[in-house]
């Protein structure tokens, strides 16, 4: 079971945000193409980051707490779930506070 706590918590973000995507209607998630082309440029650059120190031996991911099923150069496949999960997470989260706030896209 352990090795299931990194996608574990990944899922608890998604659980916690994707309905936000319905009951305010902001399309985070539902507008593939366009969080793609948001999130795209910072994924490469974490991903180069992770390669780098992975290499470097600056850090790494424990065993024990993940799946084992990892991309070219060590990288947990959890790690890039991580970079599309939380900054989604976290964009949905702010406009939820936003909506709820009663702001408008334009300030």
């Amino acid at each position: 079971m352990d090795k299931l706590q990194y996608l574990g918590l990944l899922g608890g973000c998604l659980v916690c945000t994707v309905p936000l995507e319905f009951v305010y209607g902001f399309r985070v998630w539902r507008s593939p193409a366009r969080l793609v082309r948001a999130l795209g440029p910072v994924i490469c650059f974490f991903v180069l980051w992770d390669l780098f120190g992975i290499h470097r031996r600056n850090w790494w991911f424990n065993d024990a707490y993940v799946t084992g099923i990892e991309l070219p150069g060590s990288i947990p496949i959890e790690e890039i779930a991580f970079f599309i999960v939380i900054p989604a997470a976290a964009i949905s989260g702010y406009e939820a506070v936003r909506a709820s706030l009663g702001k408008s896209r334009d300030g």
